[in-house]
């Protein structure tokens, strides 16, 4: 299957970092705080630094924690400084409910590359677009997932992010919290330019184009195989079993 859309691996698990980019199958990294928890990392400044020297020709993105404008600010200078291929991710809105656009905007204006992050209406995609220096560049990157976790259509929000993004050069719109393969698919068709992807999802890439009868095959020897593992019979007297 021929795809556009740039995959990206979501995590923050430096062996399935490698793994994923030794496989060719994505062209950056994504991370955040919450993933940075399930992977039990507690120094997040020596991670992001091996991270970095480990891929320092792909594009890699990280969060800033601070919660207020001045602390983003301070933080993200230092999450930049790390090389050019960071991007630094900034969510578009603090808990309080107040928008980063200000924030975006100096650090863009500033030179920084930033991804506009927790994005999940179209009107928070025209404040980010609007708050990058297309100069410089960013990326805009929408929870498609977190929107269908709602019960909504992410499609028609995707497109129309995407139309909103290219009216601005060097501005990207990203795909955020994949849940399913099909997921790379839609990113595609919708104009999305990144698709951000766990590598548990990544592993299965491969099953791409797998006839539909074969993937039925695989599955009912994968029961047959963990049957046979578990030792499970369910007994039956022998006229009525023939």
């Amino acid at each position: 299957m021929q795809l556009t859309v740039k995959i990206y691996s979501d995590g923050a698990e430096l062996s399935a970092m490698k793994d994923v980019a030794a496989k060719g199958l994505v062209e950056g990294f994504t991370t955040n705080p919450s993933l940075m928890k399930a992977a039990g990392i507690t120094d997040y400044l020596a991670f992001a630094k091996e991270a970095v020297a480990t891929f320092p020709d792909r594009s890699i993105s990280f969060e800033v924690f601070g919660n207020t404008p001045a602390r983003m600010l301070a933080e993200a200078k230092v999450l930049a400084a790390l090389g050019p291929n960071v991007a630094v991710k900034v969510p578009v809105i603090r808990a309080n409910g107040e928008d980063n656009a200000e924030v975006i905007h100096q650090l863009s204006t500033a030179g920084v590359k930033v991804n506009v992050t927790a994005i999940t209406t179209l009107t928070q995609v025209k404040l980010a677009v609007d708050a990058l220096n297309p100069e410089v560049g960013g990326i805009v990157s929408v929870f498609a997932g977190r929107i269908a976790d709602t019960g909504v259509n992410p499609l028609p929000v995707m497109t129309q992010a995407a139309t909103l993004c290219h009216t601005k050069p060097n501005v990207e719109l990203l795909w955020a919290s994949t849940r399913e393969v099909f997921n790379i698919v839609q990113a595609d068709q919708t104009g999305c330019d990144i698709i951000t992807v766990p590598p548990k999802i990544l592993g299965k890439l491969s099953k791409f184009d797998t006839p539909a009868l074969q993937v039925s095959v695989d599955t009912v020897k994968t029961f047959d195989h963990d049957i046979a593992e578990l030792g499970f019979t369910i007994p039956v007297d022998s006229v009525s079993a023939e």
